[in-house]
C-alpha cells in the first residue's frame, strides 16, 4: 500500500495590530478549501494559519491602550480563532511568533544565515513605514511622504546602525530560480511583478531595529532586535514541529518541508517570492514549491478602509448570512489571484440563483417525485448500464477530472461552474423529461431512472463542492442516504476512495430515503443595500 500524498500550505501569519478583517477571512477560506480538497483526495495534509506578534506596530499599538504587548496579542488571538471557527476554517495548526519554541527556530536559523558571512552591520538611512514594518524608497511615498499602502500613515525617517542581509548576493539565483521554475510565483500577473522588481537590482535589507523591545535579540548582539520579517517568515517552519519534540530545525524540516503552497495577499509577494527564498538559500535549505498572490477586495467598486467608513465586519456578515453562502461567494465570483468586489446585493442574488434555486431546489422537488412516484425508495437499477449519451451520464462521466483539475490549478471560479453546469442540465433534465407526465402514462421504469440519474448528480454536485460549502454537501448527503462527514477529517474514509465518489454512477443501495428538507433558505437584501 503506498503511502499517501503529503501536502502542507500555509496562510500568512497575520499581524495583530487589530482584530481580523474580511481580507484575512478571504485568504483563509481559500486556504481551507486547498487543504479540504487535498484531504478528500486522501492526501496527508497539514494546514497552517497564526499570527505575527512582533514589531513596533505591536509595541506602539499594546503602548496606545495602555497593555503589555503580549496580553495585546493574547486577546486578538482570540479574535482570529474565533473567526476562524465562524467560517468552518480545519487549520491544523496555529503558528505565533512568541511562542518559546519560535524564539530557538529563528535563533537557530539566523546563526546559519551569519555562519555563512550574509549577515553584517551597517548604517541604515531611510524613511520607514511602521504600518508596513518597511523601508520605502522616497519615490514610492506619496505627498508628505506618507505611505502609498496606509495612506494615512507618515513614513517615519530613521538613520540608525542595522544588521543587513546580503539579498544582492542571491540576485542571479533568483532570477535562475524564477526562470527554471515559472510555477514558483503565481499567477503570471505577480510572477512578472517579481521579475521586474529583481531586474531592477536587489539591494540588501535590514533584518534588525534598536530601541525596540518587543522582538527576539540578535543573537550576536543583544542591543539589536530582530526585524519583523526575519522574525515572522520563519513561523512556517517553528508550526512544523510535532509535540514534545526537540526545537531544532532539523526535526522541524524532516516531514512536511518543503511547503508546497503559500497562498499570501499580494502586498507581502516581495517578502514571500523574493526574501523569503535568499533567506533559505543563504541557510542551505529547500525551497517552497509555490507562492501564490491573490488580489485585494473592494467594497462597492471602493477601495476599504477605516477613513472611508466602509469596512466589512466578517464576524457580522458570517452571522448574518452563514459560512458556506459566503465561502461559496468569495471563492466562485472572486478569481483567485485578480481584485473582487463584494456587492451585498449581488452576493444575495448570486447565492439565491445557485445554491437556493439551482441546487436545492433540484434536491427538494427530486426527493418529492421520488416520495411521490417511487414511494421515496432508491429504485433498483444499475447506473453502469445507463447508455454513455445520456445527457447527465454523459456531462458527469469527466466532470469530476474537470474539477479536479480546476482545484488543483486553484482555479475556485471554473470548479463552481462546472459544477453548477451538472445542476442546471439536471433541472433542464426534468423540465424536458416531464416524469409526471411518464407517471401517468404507467412509464415506472423511465421514472426511475430519470430520478435517479438526477440524484446521482446532485450527489456528486454535492462531493465535489465540499470543500467550499461542506455544511451543504454534508446536508444532501445526509437526506440522499450516504454515510460520511465533510466536516470531520477523520470521517472522509467514508467518502472515499476520491477516484469513484468523484466520478458520476456511484452505486447506489435500495433504501427508503427520508422527508426532503430545504438545504438553502433564500437570502434577503438589507433594505440598506437593496
Amino acid at each position: 500500500m503506498t503511502s499517501p500524498v503529503r501536502f502542507a500550505l500555509t496562510t500568512p501569519l497575520y499581524y495583530v495590530n487589530d482584530v481580523p478583517h474580511i481580507g484575512s477571512a478571504y485568504t483563509t477560506m481559500v486556504a481551507d478549501a486547498i487543504a479540504r480538497f487535498h484531504r478528500l483526495k486522501g492526501n496527508d495534509v497539514l494546514f497552517i494559519t497564526g499570527t505575527d506578534e512582533h514589531g513596533q506596530k505591536i509595541q506602539r499599538t499594546a503602548q496606545e491602550k495602555g497593555v503589555d504587548p503580549q496580553v495585546h496579542c493574547d486577546e486578538i488571538i482570540c479574535s482570529f480563532k474565533d473567526l476562524w471557527q465562524h467560517y468552518n476554517i480545519q487549520y491544523d495548526r496555529f503558528s505565533r511568533t512568541t511562542a518559546p519554541n519560535h524564539a530557538k527556530i529563528v535563533a537557530e536559523f539566523f546563526q546559519r544565515v551569519w555562519d555563512n558571512g550574509d549577515i553584517y552591520l551597517a548604517q541604515q538611512q531611510g524613511w520607514y513605514c511602521v504600518a508596513c514594518e518597511e523601508f520605502k524608497e522616497e519615490k514610492d511615498l506619496i505627498e508628505d511622504h506618507h505611505c502609498a499602502i496606509h495612506t494615512n500613515k507618515q513614513a517615519e525617517w530613521r538613520d540608525e546602525e542595522n544588521y543587513f542581509f546580503r539579498l544582492s548576493k542571491y540576485q542571479v539565483q533568483l532570477e535562475t530560480l524564477y526562470q527554471e521554475n515559472p510555477d514558483f510565483i503565481q499567477p503570471a500577473s505577480r510572477r512578472n511583478e517579481v521579475i521586474n522588481f529583481v531586474k531592477q537590482g536587489l539591494q540588501d535589507f535590514s533584518i534588525s531595529r534598536v530601541n525596540l523591545d518587543w522582538g527576539f535579540p540578535v543573537p550576536t548582539d543583544e542591543n539589536h532586535t530582530i526585524y519583523v520579517w526575519f522574525d515572522a517568515l520563519l513561523g512556517y517552519v517553528t508550526a512544523l514541529l510535532e509535540d514534545g519534540e526537540e526545537v531544532t530545525l532539523e526535526n522541524a524540516l524532516k516531514k512536511w518541508w518543503p511547503i508546497n503552497l503559500h497562498l499570501i495577499g499580494k502586498d507581502i509577494l516581495r517578502f514571500h517570492a523574493v526574501y523569503w527564498p535568499a533567506m533559505l538559500m543563504s541557510a542551505n535549505l529547500p525551497l517552497p514549491d509555490k507562492v501564490f498572490g491573490h488580489g485585494f477586495l473592494t467594497k462597492n467598486g471602493l477601495k476599504m478602509g477605516k477613513s472611508l467608513g466602509n469596512t466589512i465586519d466578517p464576524i457580522a456578515l458570517v452571522n448574518q448570512y452563514g459560512a458556506d453562502a459566503l465561502r461559496y461567494y468569495f471563492l466562485k465570483e472572486v478569481e483567485l489571484g485578480k481584485d473582487g468586489d463584494f456587492n451585498e446585493t449581488r452576493f444575495v442574488n448570486v447565492v439565491n440563483a445557485d445554491l437556493a434555486n439551482d441546487l436545492g431546489n433540484l434536491l427538494n422537488r427530486t426527493l418529492g417525485m421520488l416520495k411521490k412516484y417511487c414511494k421515496s425508495e432508491i429504485p433498483s437499477l444499475d447506473l453502469a448500464t445507463i447508455a454513455a449519451d445520456h445527457p447527465l451520464k454523459a456531462l458527469g462521466e469527466t466532470l469530476g477530472d474537470r474539477t479536479c483539475a480546476a482545484y488543483d490549478n486553484l482555479n475556485f471560479t471554473a470548479a463552481c461552474q462546472q459544477v453548477l453546469a451538472l445542476i442546471q442540465a439536471s433541472n433542464k433534465y426534468i423540465d424536458d423529461r416531464a416524469p409526471w407526465a411518464l407517471f401517468k402514462a404507467g412509464e415506472q421504469a423511465q421514472v426511475e431512472e430519470i430520478l435517479l440519474t438526477i440524484l446521482e448528480s446532485v450527489r456528486l454536485a454535492a462531493y465535489l463542492l465540499s470543500p467550499v460549502i461542506p455544511n451543504l454537501s454534508n446536508q444532501i448527503y445526509r437526506q440522499l442516504g450516504f454515510p460520511g462527514d465533510f466536516n470531520r477529517p477523520e470521517d472522509l474514509v467514508n467518502l472515499a476512495p476520491f477516484a469513484s465518489h468523484s466520478r458520476w454512477g456511484l452505486p447506489w443501495s435500495e433504501r427508503t430515503l427520508t422527508k426532503a428538507q430545504p438545504i438553502f433558505a433564500r437570502l434577503e437584501v438589507p433594505e440598506a443595500s437593496a
